[in-house]
């Protein structure tokens, strides 16, 4: 019998340890149970080097105590910066898991239905949203369909997922239209924004003078119909724009990398 390995991740311990348990008394299931993110990422990490890798993970959408890596033992998986300042949730969790770990399925546990969030997290590589109070036999169709390649949701929630998602898409594809409408070099200063560079450092990094470069960050505003730096990397991100590679200058044969600070 083919054995399908769990990792419960909640910070509430109660209902971590409980699932857990609950789930190990299936014949076909191993679980584990990590309090946060950076212990779920080193548990992750520790069962693959050991040639056990999970195959579901099972991640509490209100997860608090997440970081971007670092620390003993810690994987070098990146998690993406919240859209919400202040928030703190298992979205970001599954969408570092599925950018270094894809083999692996992750299901969020909810406390309530929310369209506009299971729509976030489903973009972010999640294969399911299940509530947090629905039956083991309901959470173990979940787990199995998911490694089946199918995606869960609570009825309910069906039509709000679809309109979030359509939305979405609409706003992704008008904010596409307005980053085209850039020039080639207001996009390269625009790329330098999203990398967190200020103006002395992108005209640094594209050997021109700040005043040349605030024209453009001005022109980028105004063509994306925003007033703030923040406001046109949200916008920028939106539309797919990644941040501008780091800069290398070469030293006596050594190559340096050439940090991204803020002026």
């Amino acid at each position: 019998m083919a054995r399908i390995r769990v990792l419960v991740v909640d910070d509430h311990r109660i209902f971590a340890e409980s699932l857990a348990a609950a789930l190990a008394a299936e014949p076909d299931v191993d679980v584990a149970a990590a309090g946060s993110g950076p212990a779920a990422l080193r548990a992750l990490e520790r069962a693959t080097a050991e040639g056990r890798p999970y195959d579901v993970l099972l991640v509490d959408a209100e997860l608090g105590g997440l970081t971007t890596g670092g620390g003993s033992g810690a994987p070098a998986i990146s998690l993406p910066r919240q859209e919400e300042p202040g928030a703190v949730d298992g979205i970001a969790l599954v969408a570092g898991v599925r950018e270094a770990r894809p083999a692996v399925r992750s299901v969020v546990l909810a406390e309530k239905d929310d369209p506009r969030r299971a729509a976030r997290a489903l973009q972010a590589g999640a294969s399911g949203w299940v509530a947090k109070d629905c039956s083991l036999q309901r959470l173990l169709t979940v787990i199995r369909g998911v490694l089946r390649g199918e995606t869960h949701l609570p009825p309910a929630l069906l039509t709000g997922v679809l309109r979030e998602l359509t939305a979405t898409r609409k706003h992704r594809t008008e904010s596409e239209q307005l980053v085209e409408s850039l020039t080639p070099r207001e996009r390269e200063v625009l790329r330098c924004m999203v990398a967190g560079l200020g103006r002395k450092a992108v005209a640094e990094r594209l050997f021109l003078s700040p005043h040349t470069v605030r024209t453009h960050m001005q022109n980028v505003l105004g063509k994306l119909g925003v007033h703030s730096t923040l406001a046109a990397v949200a916008l920028a991100r939106r539309a797919g724009v990644g941040p501008a590679e780091p800069a290398t200058v070469r030293l006596a044969g050594d190559v340096v990398e050439r940090g991204s600070q803020l002026a």
